[in-house]
């Protein structure tokens, strides 16, 4: 348990008994309830986080049915043969 063994936990509760005394069930019952209320925060942190998370990602998403169905262009070769600086650059980039 946290790497406190049993001789170290006695020594830790005699000194809680020698500083509380008869107020130690008390003392032990408000920090029960204080640690109640911090594990409550902390999953109220943590559900927040995942509704934020979750919330994000239902925007991202798009629907499927709002895009248009264009073709893609037609491919047009060119009507007029290459010039002559075209053709000649191209051959010598390719060597």
């Amino acid at each position: 348990m946290f790497g406190i063994g049993y001789p170290e936990l006695m020594i830790v509760g005699v000194v809680a008994l020698l500083l509380f005394g008869s107020r130690l069930p008390e003392v032990a019952r408000s920090l029960g309830k204080s640690l109640t209320e911090f594990k409550k925060g902390v999953q109220g942190v943590k559900d927040e986080f995942n509704d934020a998370v979750n919330s994000g990602a239902d925007a991202a998403r798009f629907d499927l049915d709002d895009h248009r169905d264009e073709p893609a262009p037609k491919f047009e070769p060119p009507t007029s043969p290459p010039r002559e600086e075209e053709a000649t650059s191209g051959s010598s980039a390719a060597n």
